[in-house]
C-alpha cells in the first residue's frame, strides 16, 4: 500500500464508559502510521490528552467530533483514508455518519481496517444475532425492540428478568436489567432515547453465569490469534468495565478454554473484523454450556487491559493490519525476534479493579449492573492471584490500601455480597473474616455472590493469613512475614495488623533479605529475551538482572478519578520526553492500564506498581536514580513527597527530588503556614480558620460570617467541600460529612460571593517566572474550577487587573520558591486580588494552556527542574484568539446525583474550542463536549428568588435572539414586571398539567435554564435536571453560565477551522 494521508478521529472528552484507553490506542495508531511513512491528520476535542499534542500527528485539529466538523476537515485536508477503530464508539459512529452523509464517497476517502458492513453486523443487535445463528454459535434468546411496546411484548415471551442492550452506545449506556414491567418501561424508554438507531436488544437473563473475554487480532488474510483470555470475578449481570477482572482466565478447564478460543476465532473471522477486537462469553461452569454475548469490532477498554497485561501493543498491530499487513509480517516489538503471529504466553497473574466515584457522590446509587459507573481502573501484576489481588487493592488509591474493618451487620454484609455494588469485595472479605473463613462460610459466600469457588477459596486463604498476623501482637516471626509478603500483603497492612511500625517491618525485611524481586513482562513466559523493559515486583520469585543507567524516576497519578484525570498522564509523558532529551533514562512508576505513560515503549523502564511508600522505596533502592519528579503525578505523587524525602536522607541515596523543595510544597499545603507567609509578603487571602472539631466549625463560621466555604483539609477534587449560607445548612453538612479532628481539621473560609475566579498556570526556574495563562472561570464563584468552563485570555479583567494578577502571581511563586510548574487560584472582588490556593505542581489545566498557546508547559517545567534557565521564553506566554475549556459530565451513568454545580467536582473530562473570538471558541467547546446550544426554539426558565433580578438582562437577550420563553409562575411574574412575556406552566410539585416534565417528554423544550440556590437535593429542579440528562436537553444551572451562553450566541460562531500551532521555544 502506497504512502497516504490518513485521518484518525479520537474519542472526545473522557466520560464514564469511554475513557483514556482511546488516548492510548489513538496515540499508538498515529505513531505506527508515521513510522510507516504516512501523513497523519488527527481530530479530537479533548485537550487533556497526549494524543492531541502537536507532536503526535503531522496535523492536529482540536475540533468537535461531529459529521459537520469532520466534513469540513476532510474538504480542507483531502485525506486518502480514515481509521475509525481507534476512537471508541464515537469513532465508529462518526465513520458511519460520514458514510451515510455521502462525505467519504464524495471525497474518495477509503475506510481502513474493519469494513462498514462488518461494523454494522457486530454493532446492530439484530444483524449480529442472525449471523451467529447462521454460523451455529449459541446466543441468548432475544428479540429486537424499536418501541417500548415492542420491549414489553418481548419480555412477556422471554420472562423476567430481561437484559436491555441499546445498539451503538458505549459503556452499556442506556442499558440495564429489568425485573418487572415498571422497570422495563423506564429502561427501554431511556435506551431508545440514547441509541443512535433507536434499537434495543431485549435478551433473556443469564444472570449468575460466569463471564469470559477473549482479545483477538485478525488480518485480512484470515490469520488470527488470541492475545489474551480474561475472566470477570463478578458473574453475568455486571458490565465487564465494572467487574474485577483477572488475566489469564483462571477457572476454565482446558477443554472449555479451547472451546471458547475456537468460538472466538470463528466469530471474528465470520464477521470479517480486521485488527483488534474483543469477544465476550457467558459460561455455565456446571453444564459447560456457553453463550456469545457480544463482539466489539474495534480496540476497546479490554484491549488496553490485554495490551498492558501481555506487553503486546494491540493498537499498533491493529493499525498495521488495517494497512493490509499480515500478522506474520509484523515484528513483536517486545522480544525483537518473534512476529505478531506468535500467541503470547504469560507466567504471572494480572488483576484489574475499577475505581468508582462514590467516595465523592455519597447520594448516588452504588448498585452495579450492565451500565458503567466507574471512572477508571488500576491494574497489578503478581506471581499468584493472591499477590496480584492485594497489590491491586494497594493501587486503587481509595481508603487505606487494604481491607478495612467495617461496622456492617451480618445481614448488611450478606446483602452487599448478594447485590453487586462497589463495596462487594470488601464485604466478602469482612464476611469471611467475621466468620473465621470456615469451609461452611466459604460455601455460603459462593452461594451469595455467584463467584467461582476458586476465587472465594483464595480470598479466604488471605483472610486466614490476616487473622494469623493479627495474633502476633508486637512480635512477628520471619517465616510468617515472608508468607505474608509472598501473598501480596503490604508493609502498611502488616504493620496495622501486628501493631509494629511500618519502618520496623521494613527493617525486619531488609535484615532477612526479604526484598522485592523485579521481573519482566515479556509476552513469552521467558522463552525469548525481552527488549522492552516493563517490570513488576514480586516476593515469590528470584530477581533478574536489570541494566540501569543514570535515570530520573517520574511518578504517575494512578487510576483516573474525578479531580485527577488524564491531564496528569499528559504531563508525565512530557516529563519522560524532557528527561530523555536531557540525556537521562526516563523511568515511570504507574498502575493505570488505560494510559500512554504505561505503554510498552513510552519510557526507558516502566514499573507497574502501587503508588505507595513501600513500592517507591523498593524502586529507589534498585534504581538509585539521579532524580525523582513528583510534580507531574497530581496529588497522589505530591502526598508521597515528605516520606520520599525522609527515606532518601535516611538511606543516603544519591537522589534529588527535582523541582520545588519538599518543605516549600508542605508549606503551600499547610493553610496556617502559607497564610502567615503570604501575609508577610503582602498577599491578601480570604479570612479562614482550621477547626479541630464540629463545635469549632460552628464557632469559626459565625466569627468569619456567612457565607463560608467548608471543606476537609488535604482533599482532591473538592471532595466534601460546600458553600454554607446559614447555621441550619451547616448542621446538615456536619451530619453528612466526616467530622473534624486535630489530625484532619476542617477548613472554614470566607466565601467571596460574586468574585471573578481565576486560574493561573506558571513555570519558574527559581528566578524567572513564566505566566502560561490567566484563565477566567465562566461559572460563578463557588463552582469548582474543574467543573467551570474557563476562557483564556480573561474576558472581564481590565489591563490594570491583568498586570496586577501577573505581578502577584510572580510574587507568590517566588515567595514559595517554586521550581517547575505551579497553579494558583485567585479571586478578584472590588478590584482587590485574593489568593485562594497555591499548588506547586502540574495542574489539570496545563495541557489546555499548552494546546492554546503552542508552548509545551510541562516539558518547560521539567527542563527548569533539570537546571535550564527560562530567560529566553516570553515572561507572559502570548496567544492568538480565544480558547474555551468546558467540562463534560457523566450524569447518565450516575443515578441519584443532582446536576447542580458547586465546590465539589463532578466532571469526568473536558472539551476545548478555539477561535478568533469568545463566541466561536465557546460554541465549539460546547459542541466538542456533546452539549450544543440551540440557536432557536423554546427556553424553559426557573429562577430562584435570589437571582430573579440579576437574570432579567439574560431573559431580554434570549427574546432578542428569537427564543420563546416558558416559565414557572414566580419566574414568569418577575419577568412580567420587567416587560418580558413568557408562557406560564405548572411546577412539578403543583401536580397539575402541563408541567415541565410533560413538556420535555413531548420534545417541546430546546434549552433549560434552572438557577437554584442553596442545598437542593430532592426538589422539582432535581427531577427536571435528571430528565434533561436522559432526554439530552441542554441545561444551565448558573447565572454566569447563562450569560456566557447568550453572549456566545450573540457573537456567533465564525467558520474557522485551524490546526494546532507549535512553538519551538
Amino acid at each position: 500500500m502506497g504512502k497516504m494521508k490518513i485521518l484518525v478521529p479520537g474519542a472526545g472528552p473522557i466520560i464514564i464508559g469511554q475513557a483514556a484507553e482511546f488516548d492510548y490506542s489513538g496515540t499508538q495508531c498515529c505513531s505506527a502510521l508515521r513510522e510507516d511513512g504516512h501523513k497523519v491528520i488527527l481530530v479530537n476535542s479533548n485537550p487533556a490528552t497526549i494524543q492531541t499534542d502537536p507532536d503526535t500527528a503531522d496535523v492536529v485539529y482540536i475540533e468537535p467530533l461531529t459529521v459537520e466538523s469532520l466534513a469540513k476537515i476532510i474538504e480542507k485536508e483531502k485525506p486518502d483514508a480514515i481509521i475509525p477503530g481507534m476512537g471508541g464508539q464515537t469513532g465508529l459512529n462518526l465513520a458511519i455518519g460520514l458514510h451515510e452523509a455521502g462525505i467519504l464517497q464524495k471525497y474518495n476517502v477509503k475506510m481502513l481496517g474493519t469494513s462498514l458492513e462488518s461494523i454494522e453486523m457486530a454493532e446492530d443487535r439484530d444483524l449480529f444475532r442472525k449471523r451467529m445463528v447462521e454460523i451455529g454459535e449459541p446466543v441468548a434468546e432475544s428479540g429486537i425492540a424499536n418501541t417500548i411496546e415492542d420491549a414489553l411484548n418481548l419480555a412477556e415471551k422471554l420472562n423476567y428478568p430481561v437484559v436491555v442492550r441499546p445498539a451503538f452506545t458505549l459503556g452499556g449506556t442506556g442499558g440495564g436489567i429489568a425485573y418487572n414491567k415498571e422497570e422495563l418501561d423506564i429502561i427501554a424508554g431511556r435506551g431508545l432515547a440514547l441509541s443512535p438507531v433507536k434499537q434495543l436488544l431485549i435478551e433473556e437473563s443469564i444472570l449468575g453465569w460466569l463471564e469470559f473475554e477473549f482479545e483477538v487480532l485478525r488480518d485480512i488474510d484470515d490469520n488470527a490469534i488470541v492475545v489474551c483470555s480474561m475472566e470477570n470475578l463478578d458473574p453475568m449481570g455486571v458490565h465487564t468495565g465494572e467487574s474485577i477482572v483477572v488475566a489469564p482466565a483462571l477457572t476454565l478447564p482446558e477443554q472449555a478454554y479451547q472451546k471458547l478460543r475456537t468460538s472466538a476465532l470463528k466469530v471474528v473471522k465470520s464477521l470479517g473484523i480486521v485488527g483488534g477486537c474483543n469477544v465476550q462469553f457467558a459460561y455455565h461452569s456446571k453444564t459447560q454450556d456457553y453463550i456469545l454475548i457480544e463482539v466489539n469490532p474495534r480496540v476497546s477498554r479490554s484491549s488496553a487491559l490485554a495490551s498492558k497485561a501481555t506487553g503486546i501493543p494491540i493498537a499498533r498491530i491493529s493499525t498495521m493490519l488495517s494497512l493490509g499487513n499480515m500478522l506474520h509480517e509484523l515484528p513483536n516489538r517486545v522480544t525483537g525476534n518473534t512476529s505478531a503471529a506468535f500467541e503470547p504466553s504469560i507466567d504471572y497473574i494480572v488483576t484489574k479493579i475499577p475505581r468508582w466515584p462514590f467516595d465523592k457522590f455519597k447520594l448516588a446509587d452504588r448498585e452495579l449492573g450492565t451500565q458503567m459507573k466507574s471512572t477508571g481502573e488500576t491494574m497489578s501484576i503478581g506471581r499468584t492471584f493472591e499477590e496480584s489481588l492485594m497489590k491491586a487493592w494497594r493501587s486503587i488509591g481509595q481508603g487505606v490500601g487494604y481491607p478495612e474493618e467495617v461496622a456492617w451487620s451480618q445481614k448488611q454484609l450478606e446483602e452487599k455480597i448478594r447485590i453487586p455494588n462497589d463495596q462487594r469485595l470488601l464485604a466478602i472479605w469482612a464476611y469471611l473474616r467475621r466468620n473465621k473463613a470456615t469451609q461452611k462460610i466459604i460455601e455460603k459466600t459462593c452461594e451469595l455472590s455467584d463467584f467461582h469457588p476458586f476465587f472465594i477459596d483464595r480470598i479466604a486463604k488471605l483472610v486466614r493469613l490476616e487473622i494469623g498476623l493479627a495474633k502476633c501482637d508486637g512480635k512477628l516471626e520471619d517465616k510468617l512475614l515472608l508468607e505474608a509478603k509472598k501473598n501480596g500483603f503490604g508493609d502498611k497492612q502488616i504493620a496495622h495488623l501486628t501493631k509494629i511500625s511500618q519502618e520496623d517491618i521494613r527493617k525486619q525485611r531488609k535484615k532477612n533479605k526479604i526484598r522485592s524481586s523485579f521481573l519482566i513482562v515479556d509476552t513469552c513466559a521467558g522463552e525469548f529475551e525481552a527488549k522492552t523493559p516493563y517490570f513488576y515486583s514480586t516476593y515469590a520469585d528470584k530477581p533478574i538482572d536489570i541494566k540501569i543507567g543514570k535515570s530520573i524516576v517520574i511518578l504517575g497519578s494512578g487510576p483516573i478519578r474525578i479531580g485527577q484525570g488524564i491531564e496528569f498522564d499528559y504531563s508525565t509523558v512530557h516529563g519522560v520526553q524532557a528527561a530523555r532529551d536531557a540525556g537521562y533514562e526516563a523511568v515511570v512508576v504507574n498502575n493505570n492500564p488505560e494510559t500512554v505513560s504505561t505503554d510498552f515503549d513510552a519510557s526507558d523502564r516502566l514499573y507497574f506498581e502501587p503508588l505507595d511508600k513501600e513500592s517507591i522505596f523498593e524502586i529507589l533502592d534498585l534504581e538509585r536514580p539521579y532524580g525523582i519528579i513528583l510534580q507531574l503525578g497530581g496529588q497522589t505523587a505530591v502526598n508521597l513527597a515528605s516520606d520520599i524525602d525522609e527515606y532518601i536522607r535516611k538511606e543516603k541515596l544519591p537522589t534529588k527530588i527535582l523541582g520545588t523543595k519538599v518543605k516549600d510544597m508542605d508549606l503551600a499545603e499547610d493553610r496556617g503556614k502559607c497564610g502567615d507567609l503570604m501575609e508577610k509578603a503582602g498577599i491578601a487571602m480570604p479570612k479562614w480558620a482550621a477547626a479541630k472539631n464540629s463545635e469549632e466549625v460552628v464557632q469559626y463560621s459565625n466569627e468569619i460570617g456567612f457565607p463560608v466555604l467548608v471543606r476537609p483539609s488535604f482533599v482532591l477534587g473538592g471532595r466534601g467541600m460546600e458553600i454554607v449560607h446559614n447555621s441550619k445548612q451547616l448542621n446538615e453538612y456536619l451530619k453528612l460529612e466526616a467530622h473534624a479532628s486535630p489530625e484532619k481539621p476542617v477548613l472554614v473560609d470566607k466565601f467571596l460571593e460574586g468574585a471573578i475566579e481565576l486560574d493561573i498556570d506558571l513555570v519558574s526556574d527559581g528566578k524567572n517566572v513564566i505566566i502560561g495563562a490567566i484563565m477566567e472561570q465562566i461559572e460563578m464563584a463557588g463552582v469548582h474550577s474543574g467543573d467551570s468552563a474557563c476562557v483564556m485570555p480573561a474576558q472581564s479583567l481590565s489591563k490594570k487587573n491583568i498586570k496586577d494578577v501577573e505581578d502577584i502571581s510572580r510574587k507568590i511563586a517566588n515567595t514559595l520558591n517554586v521550581v517547575g510548574a505551579a497553579n494558583l487560584q485567585l479571586a478578584v472582588k472590588d478590584d482587590l486580588i485574593y489568593l485562594l490556593e497555591a499548588n506547586p505542581r502540574a495542574s489539570r489545566t496545563l495541557p489546555f494552556v499548552s494546546k492554546s498557546t503552542g508552548y509545551p508547559m510541562a516539558r518547560i517545567a521539567v527542563n527548569a527542574m533539570l537546571g535550564d534557565k527560562l530567560d529566553k521564553i516570553p515572561k507572559t506566554i502570548p496567544m492568538k484568539g480565544a480558547s474555551v475549556k468546558v467540562p463534560t459530565f457523566s450524569w447518565l451513568k450516575l443515578t441519584g446525583l443532582d446536576t447542580v454545580l458547586g465546590p465539589e467536582m463532578k466532571s469526568t473530562g473536558e472539551a476545548m474550542g478555539h477561535g478568533p473570538n469568545f463566541g466561536t471558541a465557546y460554541l465549539k467547546a460546547m459542541k466538542g463536549g456533546n452539549k450544543s446550544l440551540p440557536t432557536k426554539g423554546t427556553v424553559f426558565l426557573s429562577i430562584s428568588n435570589k437571582l430573579k433580578l440579576d437574570f432579567k438582562d439574560v431573559a431580554k437577550d434570549l427574546v432578542k435572539h428569537g427564543f420563546d420563553l416558558i416559565a414557572t409562575k414566580g419566574t414568569a411574574a418577575s419577568l412580567r414586571k420587567s416587560g418580558i412575556n413568557s408562557k406560564v406552566i405548572w411546577r412539578i410539585s403543583d401536580r397539575k398539567q402541563p408541567d415541565i416534565l410533560s413538556i420535555m417528554r413531548k420534545g417541546d423544550v430546546d434549552l433549560i435554564i434552572n438557577l437554584p440556590t442553596g442545598r437542593r437535593a430532592a426538589t422539582d429542579g432535581a427531577q427536571m435536571r435528571r430528565l434533561a440528562v436522559e432526554l439530552g436537553i441542554p441545561f444551565i444551572t448558573t447565572l454566569t453560565g447563562a450569560r456566557a451562553a447568550i453572549n456566545s450566541l450573540k457573537e456567533g460562531e465564525k467558520d474557522y477551522i485551524q490546526p494546532l500551532e507549535k512553538n519551538n521555544y
